[in-house]
Formats: structure tokens, sequence, C-alpha cells
């Protein structure tokens, strides 16, 4: 086990003012690999002032100059892909292909992207008589949550810095270390002191210190709608700007001329991806009655073969919180097919990979966000009642749809009511805009719509 001490300040290690520790477990076998320091409203506050001291001077900074620095911070992530991918691997417990192709590749991407953005975006444009300029909404506080823990700390960095803003992130306590890592490969990538700064704690403490503090202009926050509201109400009191990506329990919805088979088996793919972890995972299956008993027997028998593919949730209060949900289903008549409560390994925090039928609309497991490996099979009428299943909850962050012609599945995604529709198995692709309607937040990120979270405008007239 290795003690790590201090926060990253103002460009360098500090000690923290605090004496509380955060023990880091390896999810796999319950083991205690690490102890980071538990941040405090004290170690909050001195980030905040170093961020806030720098901005002037990185506000100022050419756009070419950002992204220059920004090619550089994806330069050493990609010489430090290995890494990453280990250790991540090692806190949050997901296989190390998939570590290394999502948890560390994804980032790459993104960054770059960024990197390319920053050079190349807008920051000043003309309208009639005036010129509008679009400049650094500020110091940023970004609470990132465990399940991508490295994808949403640069999801969330590389705009800010993208657009001038400084930032003061602070990870979630479960996954700590490779936000460690990045800082490290922040300060290696010659970013200035200050406009990068990690502060590692617990949510009540640290983050709610972060959202409250009077020196950050911006809070952006990826995690539970709960917390998500909590944060909107703090910031709302002190007139402060959010960017919010909260819950999803998003559709995906299979037409009756779609290729059943590949619909299916892609959809289980992606509920059981990061161990179901994962906010915009297409966690309710809408399929034609006509052949919905195909379909079912089709998932179950994709489901099984994840038995050994998927990694531990995050930590024990995660696999309790599933296995409620699993309980639940079944007792409020949904019929197990594959998976249950059980755990297939006697250490770690597993959870068998989970597929129920006969789902409706109004029990829990079809309207709450359980964040496991747990997919629900529904069963519609016609089109109409497809929609009205879909858009049925309060969450709309994702979704898919399938149909043997293209243009008849953009035409019932267009009517969706969720931020981001995948057509017959769309690839991920990171300059699209990503985020959620209804209680699924507010705000974008991801292309230029997340750059431009981090930017507010000004226009002088001539």
């Amino acid at each position: 086990m290795k003690a790590y001490d201090g926060m990253y300040i103002d460009g360098a290690w500090r000690p923290a003012a605090g004496p509380d520790v955060i023990e880091v477990v390896n999810p796999a076998d319950e083991q205690v690999i690490a102890t980071v320091p538990a941040g405090t409203v004290e170690d909050v506050d001195a980030a905040v002032r170093a961020a806030r001291a720098a901005l002037p001077a990185w506000a100022a900074t050419p756009p070419a100059e950002r992204a220059a620095r920004l090619a550089a911070l994806r330069d050493v992530l990609v010489a430090r892909q290995d890494e990453i991918a280990g250790t991540v691997t090692a806190e949050l417990g997901s296989p190390l292909k998939l570590s290394q192709a999502v948890h560390a590749g994804v980032p790459i991407a993104v960054a770059g992207s960024y990197a390319e953005l920053a050079a190349t975006y807008a920051f000043e444009e003309k309208a009639g008589n005036s010129t509008v300029l679009h400049e650094p909404v500020g110091v940023v506080g970004a609470i990132t949550p465990w399940n991508y823990p490295l994808h949403q700390i640069v999801a969330k960095t590389a705009p800010a810095l993208a657009a001038g803003c400084t930032i003061v992130v602070k990870p979630a306590e479960d996954t700590p270390l490779v936000a460690r890592l990045f800082a490290e490969a922040v300060h290696e990538a010659g970013i200035p002191a200050g406009v990068f700064n990690l502060v590692t704690g617990l949510g009540p403490v640290a983050g709610q210190a972060l959202a409250e503090h009077p020196g950050v202009d911006l809070v952006s926050f990826t995690g539970s709608t709960a917390v998500g509201r909590r944060i909107g109400a703090i910031a709302s009191g002190m007139v402060k700007k959010v960017a919010l990506e909260l819950g999803g329990k998003s559709a995906n919805v299979i037409l009756p001329s779609a290729d059943l088979a590949r619909a299916v088996n892609v959809g289980v793919a992606n509920v059981m991806s990061n161990s179901g972890q994962t906010c915009s995972a297409w966690t309710r299956m809408l399929v034609h009655h006509d052949r919905y008993d195909e379909a079912v027997e089709l998932a179950a028998a994709a489901a099984a073969k994840y038995g050994d593919r998927i990694g531990p949730l995050v930590n024990a209060k995660q696999q309790e919180r599933v296995r409620g949900y699993i309980a639940k289903g079944v007792a409020e008549g949904a019929r197990l097919v594959a998976g249950g409560p059980d755990s297939p390994h006697e250490k770690g925090y597993h959870v068998s990979p989970t597929v129920f039928a006969d789902v409706t609309t109004e029990m829990t497991i079809a309207q709450e966000e359980i964040f496991g490996p747990v997919l629900s099979i529904l069963r519609y009428t016609d089109e109409d009642d497809a929609l009205r299943i879909a858009n049925g909850t309060v969450y709309g962050l994702a979704g898919a749809v399938w149909a043997g012609d293209e243009a008849e599945a953009v035409a019932f995604a267009r009517r969706m009511e969720t931020g981001q529709v995948d057509i017959n198995g769309g690839r991920f692709n990171p300059l699209a805009p990503f985020g959620g309607y209804k209680q699924s937040g507010v705000g974008r990120e991801l292309g230029a719509h997340g750059l431009t979270e981090y930017l507010q405008t000004k226009s002088l007239q001539f």
C-alpha cells in the first residue's frame, strides 16, 4: 500500500491542511491499495486562490499557445497510456482491455480534440456594427465521478483550459489515483502554475466547499441527479453558472424492421460495458410484442457470456444498491431470465450480468437508475406506444433506435426526449455534444458545444 501526500496546488504538491486520509480500495479483491489526503475547506480555498491568481495571465494567453499546451498534455497522456490503464484497473476494477481502450484511450482523443478547437475556435465574431467577444467565464470548480474517472476530468479540464479558464478539480474519492497521475501529466506538459489544481477529498466536505466558494465562477458536476440538484441550488443562490451531467435511464428502441439479433447483442453489450456503471447505458430495451419472446431469449444468451468478462462494481455500497434493485424487480413481478443478486466470485464487489423480462413502465427498475449490469426488457404495441415508453421517465440523457431503414430510425429518434441517440449502432463521436434533457442535467460536454460552456459573451458596439 502506498500513502500519497499533498494536493496539487499552484504548480506543486503541497501538504494537505488536515491529517485525515481516504483509503483507496481495489474492488476486485477488496484490498486497500493506497491512501490519499482528505481535503479540507482550507485546501479548497488555497486551490481556488491559486486558480484566481493564475486566471488573468492564462486568459490573456493567445489561443494558439493554449492549444500547444493542450497538445503537449495529449502527448504526455499517450506516453503514459499503459500507466493510466493499470491505475484505473486497480482502483475501479475495470478489465485491463477496457481500461486501455476506453479509460485511457477516450481521454486522449478528447484532449486532442480540444487542442485543435483551441486553435480554430472563433473567439471573436462580427454581428452588424458589433464585435462579439467570447471570453473565459473564470475559475471553474469541477467535481468528477468515479465511473469514468480520467475521461470526466479531461472532458472538463480540456475545454476549460482551451477557453482560457483556470480550474480546480475535486475527483471522486473512490478513484483519486488516476486524478493524481493526470496532475503529474499537466505538470509535465508545461501548463503554468495555478491553471490546473487538484484537491482530493470527500464530497460533503471538499466538494461542497468548492461549489460554495465565492471565487468559483462555474461549477461543472457529473454525478447523481440528487447531488446535482443540491449543487444547482447552491449555485443559483450565488447566481453562479453550472454545467450538470446527471443520471439516465436510456431507451434502446428496436423497431420491427430492425436486425433483431444485432440490435439485442449490441444493446446487451452496451449495458454490460464498465459493469453497467455508465450514465448513458441503454438500460431499457423496448421490443415490439411480435418479436418480444425472441428478443428475451437472445438477450439472456448474450448476458450469460459476460459472466467472466465484466469487472466488479466500484465498492460494497454500490454492490448492495444494485442487489437491492434486482430484489425489487423480482418483488414487483419482473421475470428474471439471466443473472440475479448473487456474486459470481468469492471476492470483490461483483454482481452477475442480469436481464429482466416482463418489465412494465411503473416498475422501479424501469424508472430509476440502477448503475449496474442490469437490463430491463419492455414490450410495446406500436411506434406511438414505444415513444410513450421511451419518453416516460424523468431522465433524457441518451438512447438508441434500430430499424431496417435508417430514415425510419431517424424519424423516431427526432421524437425522443433525450440528448443523444445512436442510430443502428452509431459510433461514439468525441466532437458531438453530450448532455441531457429533463432531469439528466443542463449544459453540454465535448466538442465545440462543450467549449461554449466555459465562455461568456461580450458585445462591443461601433
